[in-house]
C-alpha cells in the first residue's frame, strides 16, 4: 500500500477529523455606477470604516471592496454568510453596484482611479502608502483586477492521522501546510481550466499597449483559448517580482528568502525614492514593500496583531492556514463563487495535503509547474494541449481526468463527514468540463456573448445589474440588519479610537513596522 493509500485509509478510519475543516472567502469586487463605469465616490459610509469593518473593506482602490466573511465548518454557512454581506451591501449602495467579473470594468485614466483611504491613523496611513507604492511600481489598473481568495485550515488531529512529523505541534502544523503548498503549485492549472473564468478583455484596460490578444469585437480582446486572463501575463512585467523564488520546501529557506525580498534595495525602486513633494510614495525602496506585495497563487497564512508583520508571525508562530490567490470570480453567481466550487476546493486541498509531497527540486523552484500553470491560463481549452508532468509530456484531458480520480475518496469522505452526496455531485460537475472544454465557465462566457451580441462590457454589466436586484429582492432578517448596522457604527468608533491613540509621528511608525520584522511592536 502507498503512503497515500495508508493516509486515506486512516482519513477514512476517523470521518470525524473533517468535520474540523474551516473555510473562509474574501470576494474582490469593483464598485460601479448604473453605466458600468468605475465609480469615483469615496466608500460609502453606510459600509462602515474600510479599515476596521471586519466584512466590508477595501482593496488596492478606494473603489475595489473586499467582502470577508468569517471562518465556517460548514459550506452552507460560509456561502450564507457571504450572501448576507453582499446583500446589506447592494442594499446600502442606491446608484452603484458591484462589478461581478474579474477584469476591471470601464476605467478612469491612470491618475483617476482612486487609491484605497484608510484614515489618518498610523495603522491607515501605512496601508495607504503602500497602495501608493503598488501604483508606482506596478500602475493602477493592474490593481483593479478581482478575484476570490479561498482560506482553508485543517483541524491539527489530521496532522497525526497522515503521519507529519515534527519537533513540535507548531512544526508538524507547518510542514503540512508547506507539503499541501508543493502539491498545490504541481497541480493548480487544474483549477485555472475548471474555473478559469476571465478569457477576455475590455481594449480599453490595456491602455493601447502590447498585449497579444485576439480581437473578439470592436470593444473587446480575447485568447481563443485561454482560461483566466486575470492569472496570465497580459503583457504586464515586473522584473523585480519575477526573479523572486520563494522556495516551500520548508519554512526557514521560505521565510529567509521572504526577508532577503523585503530587505534588499531594488535600483528602479530607489530611483523612484520613497517621497515626492514633501509626501509619502512608497514605504521603501525594496524588491517588495512588505510581504503581501508578492503576487502568489497560494500563500501560508498566520493572523497578526497591529503592526505585526507576516514574516514574524510565522516565524514565531509558524502556519495557521493557507490562502488560494488564484480563483476568478464566477460571474454566473451573485456572491462570486458556487457551493459546487467551495465543495471541489474542499476536496482539493485534502487531497494536496494528504498525497505525497515530494520536496522540489532546483533550490525549491518547479519551472515545470509554473509552465503548466501558464499555458492553461492562456491555452487550457485548446484541443490536445500538452503539459508536463513528471519531466514527461501528458494531455490536460489526460492528466485531468487522473487527478479527478484521485480526488473521489476525498470527496466520499467530506460526504461521510458531513452527510449527504454534495462533494461527490460537485465532482461530477467537473469531470463533465474535462470531457467536454465547451461547458468550462470560460467557454460558456465567450458563447454567451456572442449568443446575445454583447462586448464583453455590456454582458458584464447586464449580470451586475440582475445579480444587484437579485440580491435587493429579498431583504435581510431585522436581527442580520442590526448586526451589520452595529458593525458599522462600531467601526466607526475603533477607527477613531486609533486615530485617537497615535502618540508618534509616521515616519517613526513606519520605522518601527519596519523594525517589527525581528522585534513585534505593541
Amino acid at each position: 500500500m502507498t503512503l497515500s493509500n495508508q493516509r486515506l485509509t486512516s482519513l477514512g478510519q476517523h470521518p470525524y477529523v473533517l468535520k474540523g475543516i474551516l473555510r473562509g472567502v474574501e470576494k474582490e469586487g469593483l464598485r460601479v455606477n448604473e453605466q458600468g463605469v468605475l465609480a469615483k465616490t469615496p466608500h460609502p459610509n453606510t459600509l462602515g470604516s474600510a479599515l476596521t469593518n471586519p466584512r466590508i473593506t477595501t482593496d488596492y482602490s478606494e473603489a475595489l471592496l473586499e467582502l470577508i466573511t468569517g471562518t465556517h465548518e460548514s459550506v452552507e454557512g460560509l456561502l450564507k454568510e457571504l450572501e448576507d454581506t453582499h446583500r446589506f451591501v447592494a442594499q446600502q449602495m442606491q446608484h452603484e453596484l458591484i462589478w461581478n467579473q474579474s477584469m476591471p470594468a470601464l476605467l478612469p485614466a491612470e491618475a483617476e482611479i482612486p487609491i484605497a483611504w484608510y484614515g489618518t491613523s498610523n495603522t491607515g496611513m501605512l496601508k495607504h502608502v503602500y497602495r501608493r507604492g503598488l501604483a508606482e511600481r506596478y500602475g493602477k489598473a493592474m490593481q483593479c483586477i478581482a478575484g476570490v481568495h479561498y482560506n482553508f485550515s485543517l483541524p491539527d488531529p489530521l496532522w497525526d492521522l497522515i503521519g507529519i512529523e515534527g519537533n513540535s505541534p507548531e512544526d508538524q502544523r507547518s510542514k503540512g501546510y508547506l507539503a499541501l503548498i508543493r502539491n498545490f503549485t504541481r497541480y493548480s492549472w487544474l483549477l485555472m481550466y475548471l474555473f478559469g473564468a476571465s478569457p477576455a478583455v475590455s481594449k480599453s484596460f490595456m491602455r493601447g499597449g502590447p498585449h497579444g490578444l485576439h480581437e473578439f469585437d470592436s470593444d473587446t480582446l480575447y485568447l481563443p483559448h485561454a482560461t483566466s486572463l486575470r492569472m496570465s501575463d497580459l503583457g504586464y512585467q515586473n522584473k523585480a517580482q519575477s526573479d523572486l523564488q520563494l522556495c516551500y520546501n520548508d519554512l526557514d529557506t521560505f521565510l529567509a528568502r521572504m526577508l532577503s525580498a523585503v530587505t534588499t534595495p531594488w535600483p528602479e525602486y530607489e530611483k523612484i525614492g520613497t517621497h515626492r513633494n514633501g509626501e509619502w510614495i512608497q514605504l521603501n525602496t525594496n524588491i517588495l514593500q512588505i510581504e503581501n506585495e508578492f503576487y502568489s497563487n497560494i500563500r501560508p497564512k498566520r493572523t497578526t496583531s497591529r503592526c505585526e508583520r507576516p514574516a514574524t508571525a510565522l516565524a514565531q508562530r509558524g502556519v495557521q492556514y493557507i490562502e488560494v490567490r488564484c480563483l476568478d470570480i464566477d460571474p454566473t453567481s451573485p456572491v462570486g463563487i458556487s457551493p459546487a466550487t467551495s465543495r471541489f476546493m474542499d476536496a482539493f486541498l485534502l487531497f494536496c495535503a494528504t498525497d505525497e509531497s515530494p520536496l522540489f527540486p532546483n533550490n525549491g523552484y518547479c519551472s515545470d509547474s509554473h509552465d503548466n500553470f501558464g499555458l492553461t491560463v492562456k491555452e487550457g481549452r485548446k484541443p490536445g494541449l500538452i503539459l508536463i508532468k513528471q519531466n514527461k509530456p501528458i494531455t490536460l484531458e489526460d492528466w485531468g481526468q487522473e487527478l479527478l480520480e484521485k480526488l473521489i475518496p476525498y470527496a466520499q469522505q467530506l460526504d461521510a463527514a458531513h452527510g449527504g452526496t454534495q462533494y461527490a455531485e460537485a465532482l461530477a460537475e467537473q469531470r463533465i468540463k474535462i470531457q467536454d472544454s465547451t461547458q468550462t465557465p470560460s467557454a460558456l462566457l465567450l458563447q454567451d456573448m456572442r449568443d446575445q451580441g454583447l462586448n464583453l462590457h455590456d454582458y458584464s454589466l447586464k449580470q451586475s445589474l440582475q445579480h444587484r436586484d437579485t440580491l435587493r429582492a429579498q431583504s435581510l432578517s431585522s436581527a442580520a440588519l442590526q448586526d451589520y448596522q452595529q458593525a458599522v457604527d462600531d467601526s466607526f468608533v475603533e477607527q477613531k479610537r486609533l486615530e485617537d491613540g497615535d502618540t508618534e509621528d509616521f515616519s517613526s511608525y513606519v520605522a518601527r513596522y519596519h523594525a517589527a520584522l525581528k522585534q513585534p511592536c505593541e
